[in-house]
């Protein structure tokens, strides 16, 4: 029943009939299922997950197709997401992609997605880190928006989940003192994927990147290069061609832990494990900074 509603959908979406209704399971993600049905020219990709989490996939929809109206860099083609069966899915073009192409022309087109004029920071509504809400409230100060909006709230989330302590202790001081980490540094609002370590990107056969799975809102370019650094990093040649287009201000090495330490405290909130502990040596060693 539910792949014969997703096949349905597919066709309503495209205004093609589509009869594939096998549902082929794709390994890989931590929060949704993931499958592939059709073949060839018409084969697509399905997220799936309960039923109350169609407004998350509504979202992903949604930043897709700004990160595609920039014309930058390539993403997935949303097709349609809706509710069948108890469940929520999300249909979007299917891409074979690898792990290797050209890393230097995704560097250049970030720094070219990063430049697209904006006037403000946050988004037109909130959406979704992994399964984490995130608040995306417009605002004009962006030191106000990463304290209250990204590393307040996840605070205030880990205090939820039982994480106190040094974690809260020296995350309340970090707030009081966040500004000294930006001194003489005010970025222009940029685009970001938001989500962009190394698995939500790829290449096509030809070389061509990729970048998918965003959790999209209008910040510091800062954090799209800082996220790509914490699980292992991107290509020499990503950063090169991105520094190459727009050189990073010389306080990003100290910045990139703040700016990870939102993902970080979001996955201790998400996965629990040692990384509420790896949260607190983060506030710690931006505290010795600020000192």
């Amino acid at each position: 029943m539910f792949a014969n509603a997703i096949a349905d959908a597919i066709a309503r979406a495209t205004g093609e009939p589509f009869s594939a209704t096998v549902l082929t399971p794709i390994g890989g993600g931590d929060i949704n299922q993931a499958f592939s049905i059709g073949r060839g020219l018409r084969r697509y990709f399905v997220k799936a997950n309960r039923a109350g989490c169609l407004p998350m996939f509504e979202a992903e929809a949604d930043a897709l197709r700004a990160l595609a109206a920039t014309h930058t860099v390539r993403v997935p083609q949303p097709i349609i997401s809706d509710t069948a069966a108890g469940q929520a899915f999300l249909v979007l073009e299917y891409l074979d992609l690898r792990g290797g192409g050209d890393a230097a022309l995704l560097g250049e087109q970030l720094a070219q997605l990063h430049r697209v004029p904006q006037t403000r920071f946050g988004w037109a509504h909130d959406n979704w880190i992994g399964s984490t809400l995130q608040p995306n409230g417009w605002q004009p100060d962006w030191i106000a928006f990463w304290r209250d909006q990204r590393i307040g709230f996840q605070l205030q989330l880990a205090a939820q989940n039982g994480y106190g302590g040094a974690l809260q202790r020296d995350g309340a001081m970090l707030l009081d003192r966040i500004d000294a980490l930006f001194d003489g540094y005010a970025p222009a609002p940029s685009l970001l994927h938001g989500d962009l370590w190394g698995g939500n990107h790829g290449y096509l056969a030809n070389g061509t990147p990729v970048i998918f799975d965003p959790a999209l809102y209008v910040g510091d370019r800062e954090c799209d290069l800082a996220m790509s650094e914490l699980f292992g990093g991107f290509a020499p040649d990503f950063y090169a061609a991105y520094c190459a287009n727009w050189p990073l201000d010389t306080g990003y090495a100290v910045r990139k832990t703040l700016y990870n330490l939102y993902q970080v405290l979001n996955h201790a909130n998400l996965f629990g494990g040692g990384y509420a502990a790896q949260a607190a040596r983060m506030i710690a060693q931006l505290l010795a900074q600020i000192r």
